[in-house]
């Protein structure tokens, strides 16, 4: 299981970098920032007309801010679409604050950058609130560069479908990235006080004791100071991202040390996150530990290690997903874990639950041994998706404590391996989680001859599946009358606020990944 004491590290030594493992991490020149040379990069897709074509000219200034020291106008910074103002934010966001979108400005994080300060397990309310309005782009000045929202304050980042916000790496400024650049900044971090399964003292609480540890909370390892998430607030909200892209983000120190582009600890079912992609993030897409997170409309392209990652109790609804992966890198499509299996903490609560309507999840990296894979007593329900597995299983459940949470599909089709479509870890074996599966709904089909068109678009077989109404999973999510994310070619919820990339070509009006988007 992947333990959030180990799961995000703010910084490391030259020593720690040249341990990460086989991809070559380097520093280069002055930029600061951490560039994973991958073998083979992949090709480049012809460009995508940006909104405009003009070079962009730099902002007179930066704007005036109310937190404690204000913007430090950086100078400017030029690359491929034109000069741009930059201007860097303080380590400490102490005040509500907006970033407003200026024509020929951005903003950057110079290292680690706090919204508010850790208001603690019990406190109530929001202290201090970043907004972030459309069509702004936020970059890491550095390799160690991240945005954190601490407990009891809040990041509002509302973009719009023709103009969402973009938080991406420097280099991808200075234009010098390609669809295999990854891990370059550190990413977005939104903590909260709802309830997590991993206490960080005190022992976890249980069905039988849930109140072994009355303020159980985790700790994010790594930083300077000591960063804590959790409470006993299931609704409390740590702001709102919609229509927000995260790219080349995270990067791994060493295994199971990472950050990712999206990670969650602790939030409540108050935060919104809809319209989020995740691009060619060094570790997971996303990942959330403990709390509680609903999301519609994600994204997740390019992820060196899982897309989707949920653990430490957290209970997550996701509609309308779209995942795909790099064939040099990536490891589960999802990866889904809990502190209940026998050998840890027996029964630790809240489990981890996952709920997911509506997907489809194209399986490609080399290293991928299956698409799905649930573990440590989670539980899971699928629900209306559709899986290229590349040859591989397309769900895997490791222990009988997982199996004996009942993971549940429901018209869920798939590509999968043909000797092996679903697996087991022998206990359960390979033929209890297959039987199970097909007992599951008579829609269910792991031999299934995909029709797919643009990678993602349902064709006539998946939509001739017959659908389950979702609703009777979570309240959260939509009735729907198909299979898959996206039902036909007039389905184009996933165009114009993302950005295109020869792993997956959205035809976003937005453009391409390599480069940041242009408004006049």
């Amino acid at each position: 299981m992947k333990n959030v004491h180990r799961s995000l590290v703010i910084g490391c030594s030259a020593l720690a970098l040249a341990s990460c493992g086989g991809d070559e991490i380097v520093s280069p020149g002055t930029s600061g920032d951490i560039v994973i040379n991958n073998p083979a990069p992949a090709p480049t897709p012809a460009p995508t007309p940006a909104p405009t074509s003009s070079l962009v000219t730099p902002a007179a200034g930066c704007p005036t801010i109310n937190s404690t020291g204000g913007l430090r106008d950086a100078g400017t910074i030029t690359g491929p679409t034109g000069t741009y103002r930059v201007c860097e934010l303080p380590a400490l966001v102490d005040a509500d604050d907006t970033l407003p979108y200026i024509a020929g400005l951005l903003y950057s994080l110079p290292g680690r950058v706090d919204i508010g300060t850790d208001r603690g397990f019990a406190s109530t309310g929001s202290n201090v609130e970043l907004t972030i309005q459309p069509g702004v782009t936020v970059f890491g000045g550095t390799g160690r560069s991240f945005l954190v929202a601490n407990r009891g304050n809040q990041l509002i980042a509302n973009g719009t479908a023709t103009r969402p916000i973009v938080f991406t790496s420097r280099d991808n400024v200075l234009g010098l990235t390609n669809d295999s650049s990854i891990g370059q900044w550190g990413g977005v971090v939104l903590l909260g006080r709802a309830p997590v399964a991993d206490c960080r003292v005190g022992g976890v609480n249980t069905a039988a004791a849930p109140n072994t540890n009355a303020s159980c909370e985790q700790e994010l390892e790594g930083a300077n100071t000591t960063t804590l998430f959790g409470g006993s607030n299931s609704a409390d909200s740590s702001g709102s991202l919609r229509y927000v892209q995260i790219r080349y983000s995270g990067f791994s120190l060493a295994p199971g040390r990472e950050l990712q582009s999206l990670t969650t600890g602790g939030t409540g079912t108050g935060t919104t996150i809809d319209h989020f992609q995740s691009f060619n993030s060094s570790d997971d897409g996303m990942e959330f530990f403990g709390g509680s997170v609903n999301m519609k409309y994600v994204v997740a392209v390019g992820a060196d290690d899982d897309s989707i990652d949920v653990d430490s109790g957290a209970r997550a609804n996701m509609q309308y997903v779209v995942a795909v992966q790099r064939s040099e890198g990536g490891d589960n499509i999802i990866e889904l874990d809990s502190p209940n299996e026998a050998a840890t903490n027996s029964a630790a609560i809240p489990q981890t639950i996952l709920n997911v309507a509506n997907f489809t999840f194209i399986q490609r990296a080399s290293t991928a041994t299956q698409s799905i894979r649930a573990r440590g007593g989670a539980k899971l329900n699928l629900v209306n998706g559709v899986i290229s597995a590349d040859g591989d299983p397309c769900l895997r459940i490791d222990d009988p404590e997982t199996f004996a949470a009942d993971p549940d599909s429901f018209s869920v089709v798939g590509a999968c391996s043909a000797s092996r479509p679903n697996r087991g870890n022998t206990n359960p074996s390979d033929q209890q989680v297959q039987d199970d599966f097909i007992a599951d709904s008579s829609n269910n089909n792991s031999a299934f001859t995909l029709s797919l068109t643009g990678v993602i678009v349902n064709g006539a077989n998946e939509n001739a599946v017959t659908a389950t109404n979702p609703t009777t999973i979570s309240s959260f999510f939509d009735a729907t009358t198909y299979v898959g994310a996206v039902r036909n070619a007039q389905d184009t919820w996933y165009r114009d606020w993302t950005c295109n990339s020869s792993i997956l070509d959205l035809g976003s009006a937005n453009g391409i990944c390599t480069r940041i988007p242009v408004y006049s």
